[in-house]
């Protein structure tokens, strides 16, 4: 926690940054105005012409699908997504360097933001949070965290480098126990929300459940498109011994 890459507590601080100047400066009607022209909200998307415009227009209709992982609900909601990104964003953002670490979070809340916009159609509730961004951290992470030498490889020595080891191929990957196990908890806990057995803030404040999903399978599905490092060999492919440094290598932050 002391070492976080500068790109992740960089992230963290314009997050509390932005949430501060919400709450703490703006007043209402100028936060409602923020919340129309970078929240996501799916009632932007509705053909119906009964429908009243959102300010931005067809530019926001593009930035919102982004702009809205860097609003949150309330300090707490701020709060639990600041920690998750510290713990998954961190093994990322060494592997990724900061320019992939900030397109992998975009990527990510974008997918998060089509799977709610998909499951919710021509809702007016405005959707925030980096939850789906995160989400996809967390995806990514489960690619490398549990191979041979990596981060969380409790049975080898580490070399110094354990965010550098080659990831598991998705295959692979989707064999390995330890990672079938977060899975199970992972999708488990969004279903126990979704259904509203498990609430959180209060209970206040829906989770934008569906969301989360989508950027945790596209975090999953798209991990290999960001890697710099490149899929561990497998069996019965040339290299059988220890893989070989990678050639370049990402700029640690």
């Amino acid at each position: 926690m002391f070492n976080v890459p500068r790109v992740v507590a960089a992230t963290v601080a314009v997050l509390a940054s932005i949430h501060a100047i919400r709450e703490f400066i703006l007043p209402e009607s100028a936060d409602l105005a923020v919340l129309a022209w970078f929240a996501f909200i799916p009632a932007r998307y509705d053909p119906t012409p009964l429908v009243e415009a959102y300010p931005g227009g067809m530019a926001a209709d593009v930035w919102t699908f982004v702009t809205y992982a860097l609003l949150h609900g309330s300090w707490l909601h701020l709060g639990l997504n600041a920690i998750w990104l510290l713990a998954f964003g961190t093994p990322v953002a060494r592997r990724f360097g900061a320019v992939r670490f900030l397109s992998f979070f975009a990527m990510a809340a974008a997918a998060g933001a089509i799977a709610h916009l998909v499951s919710h159609t021509a809702e007016r509730a405005p959707m925030v949070g980096a939850s789906a961004a995160i989400s996809g951290f967390m995806a990514a992470a489960i690619r490398f965290v549990f191979q041979p030498g990596g981060p969380l490889d409790l049975w080898r020595a580490r070399d110094g480098l354990p965010h550098l080891v080659p990831a598991a191929p998705l295959p692979a990957a989707l064999r390995d126990p330890r990672i079938l196990a977060f899975l199970a908890v992972w999708f488990g806990l969004n279903l126990l929300f979704g259904i509203g057995s498990l609430p959180i803030f209060d209970g206040g404040q829906p989770v934008a459940w569906q969301a989360h999903v989508g950027g945790f399978l596209a975090g999953l599905l798209a991990f290999a498109a960001f890697d710099p490092i490149g899929p561990a060999p497998t069996r019965g492919s040339e290299a059988q011994s220890e893989p070989s440094a990678p050639a370049t290598t990402p700029g640690q932050n």
